[in-house]
């Protein structure tokens, strides 16, 4: 660490602490890092403050303060499905997906004068099925899919291609699954 002697000022010192966190193997004290800056320690529990309130996860311990360096998100893999049905089977639909794994991140239909209409309803859960419904009727709006005979794209999101294909066999043989005929 540097800065020694002189008084490292704002936004400079804040840089200076988020980097050695970042780099740190251990807990730096706030009075390592307050010597190191030349500055007091209640000075870097407001730099720390002024980090978190950024979202740069750094964690306080007994030992010290850590930055937190999330493990990479595994990829996730999409497809986008041509589905048919009646609005009263949007639910069954819904959790039939969900209940696999699986996120609708959207909907989409073909309009005949708007071209692809695109509602991003991001449903990952039973839960957010079942508000997802309660706000369509609440609002007393129409599902897209009313505009089109039923028929829709959905784009699906998972961790595997298998949650996909599952999903997609149960859509299948619910007959919710446009056919290619």
């Amino acid at each position: 660490m540097s800065g020694k002697g002189t008084k490292v000022l704002g936004e400079e010192r804040r840089e200076m602490i988020l980097n050695w966190l970042k780099e740190s193997t251990s807990p730096l004290t706030g009075s390592q890092l307050a010597k190191d800056t030349n500055v007091s320690r209640q000075v870097i529990v407001q730099d720390i403050s002024l980090l978190k309130a950024r979202n740069e996860p750094i964690m306080a311990t007994a030992q010290g303060y850590i930055y937190f360096h999330p493990s990479p998100q595994k990829q996730k893999v999409t497809r986008v499905i041509a589905s048919v049905h009646s609005a009263e089977q949007t639910e069954d639909e819904l959790i039939t997906i969900v209940d696999y794994g699986v996120t609708v991140k959207d909907v989409t239909i073909e309009h005949p004068v708007y071209g692809d209409l695109t509602g991003s309803i991001m449903i990952k859960n039973r839960h957010d099925v079942e508000m997802f419904l309660e706000k369509v009727k609440e609002t007393k709006a129409s599902y897209l899919l009313e505009l089109t005979d039923g028929i829709h794209l959905h784009t699906l999101e998972a961790d595997s291609t298998r949650q996909l294909d599952q999903a997609c066999s149960a859509l299948e043989e619910k007959g919710y699954l446009l056919s290619q005929n």
